[in-house]
């Protein structure tokens, strides 16, 4: 119900906005709805659903306006005969009052609202499919499953096809063969092959006869038998690419679009009262399109007497730019725990950073939710290392450490093929998120770090 009732809540927007960012805007309300379990958390996801719509929608639809304006524009230049559709009409009052009659009627029929999120299964189309898989791959071309392992028969791709015992035993095979091959540890990968074949033997796979069902169980057998919460199986309709061995491939040109286009997720860079400095970062860009965005940045804060680095809608991206930010915090190298590596050099921040002068200013982090993989990595260590103090709730718990491999009919095993070293503590933010040091709500989380500024830095 609740996913239903967001969707329509989407077509209040421009066709323009649902066709780019409505996948991406459906997976964060899924990714929050499977997180925010309870009444409490659920009431404040649809409250904040309803302040984005007030807030969001009309901009939008000027913005609509603006694009299509400018579309005339060159088309009379070009002077090319052109016929265009003009849909920028704001929204009247009909469909502002259908917006908030649907937040209503949500918010009345809680009680089965509760029900629905407390029993929430992934869509239709994915089986299994952690946050963790989809955050690697969505800013990534897709490929054809042409590439897969050999001798696995590709079947044509649907929403939750139905599986009899000879697709689960080609499955199972081509799993099995997939982790020995892949997986780090030969002992894990030893233990959850025999898992998946033992039960496959004892006809405990036999009810699973759709891929949401055969991926859960298969997923939980695997982490029975090792303990490893990354080994994951799931399915997709839609081909997804493994992440490359050797030198990572160059950036799609329309990341670097997006990236100067949302000023590289520097959303806000503000100095406060007090002389508090203030950044708001949506995501960690590739440092290779947006050094340059981050050193203005940090310059224009280099002046502070405290730092306040706004991470709640960080929803992660590249550790390049995760030690180049950390490398502003301190007045000598120091290593960064990064999941996805071993320890190299690029481990370690190039700090001293010349002419910096916030190596020993107060740093506070705002986190939530939603703050997820490279922002947890930038959280954990800053918390690890003692040199930041957290506000807020507890982290997402996705370090997205494992690989994709294709094993064909469209499924994929997830296995870890790096075990990065943890300097800091035996367990890493995996499943279990970073806690804050100060644990308050979210949208709270500015007013309480400016409190605990003020009493640090004795303001009265």
């Amino acid at each position: 119900m609740s996913e239903k009732v967001f969707r329509l809540v989407l077509h209040l927007y421009p066709s323009r906005f649902r066709h780019e960012y409505g996948d991406e805007a459906l997976q964060v309300f899924r990714d929050r709805s499977r997180d925010e379990t309870g009444v409490w958390p659920s009431l404040r996801l649809w409250l904040d659903l309803l302040a984005d719509l007030v807030i969001s929608l009309p901009r939008e639809y000027r913005s609509a306006r603006r694009e299509v304006a400018g579309a005339s524009l060159k088309a009379c230049l070009d002077g090319t005969p052109t016929f265009i559709v003009f849909d920028t009409a704001s929204p009247g009052r009909r469909s502002l009052l259908l917006g908030g009659l649907l937040s209503l009627i949500t918010l009345v029929s809680f009680p089965r609202l509760m029900n629905e999120v407390s029993n929430f299964r992934p869509p239709r189309g994915w089986s299994h499919a952690s946050p963790g898989a989809y955050e690697r791959q969505r800013r990534e071309p897709q490929r054809s499953t042409s590439g897969s392992e050999p001798g696995v028969v590709q079947s044509p791709p649907s929403a939750n096809p139905t599986l009899d015992a000879t697709s689960r035993h080609r499955i199972i095979a081509s799993a099995v063969a997939s982790i020995r091959q892949h997986h780090i540890d030969s002992l894990e990968a030893q233990k959850a092959a025999e898992a998946l074949l033992a039960h496959e033997r004892q006809g405990d796979d036999d009810s699973a006869t759709s891929t949401e069902e055969f991926t859960r169980l298969a997923t939980k057998q695997m982490r029975e038998a090792t303990g490893d919460h990354q080994l994951e199986l799931l399915y997709s309709p839609r081909a997804i690419p493994e992440r490359p061995s050797g030198p990572p491939p160059a950036l799609p040109t329309a990341y670097r679009d997006e990236m100067r286009r949302v000023n590289c997720a520097f959303e806000r860079v503000e100095i406060l009262p007090h002389n508090v400095g203030y950044l708001k970062l949506n995501a960690f860009p590739d440092t290779s399109v947006c050094q340059a965005t981050a050193t203005a940045a940090m310059a224009k804060l280099n002046d502070v007497d405290a730092l306040i680095f706004d991470l709640r809608d960080n929803r992660g991206g590249f550790p390049s730019m995760v030690s180049l930010i950390a490398a502003y915090l301190f007045d000598h190298p120091e290593y960064m725990y990064c999941p996805l590596e071993n320890t190299t050099a690029e481990s370690w921040t190039h700090s001293p950073v010349p002419g910096n002068k916030l190596a020993n200013k107060p740093v506070y982090i705002l986190t939530s939710p939603r703050t997820i993989s490279a922002a947890e990595e930038f959280t954990y260590d800053l918390k690890m290392l003692k040199r930041a103090t957290l506000v807020g709730e507890t982290t997402a718990g996705a370090n997205h450490a494992a690989n994709l491999h294709a094993i064909g009919d469209n499924f994929y095993v997830a296995t870890v093929e790096v075990r990065a070293i943890n300097p800091y503590s035996k367990y890493n933010w995996n499943d279990t998120g970073v806690d804050p040091d100060f644990k308050v709500r979210a949208p709270d989380a500015l007013t309480a770090a400016l409190r605990l500024v003020d009493k640090r830095l004795h303001v009265e």
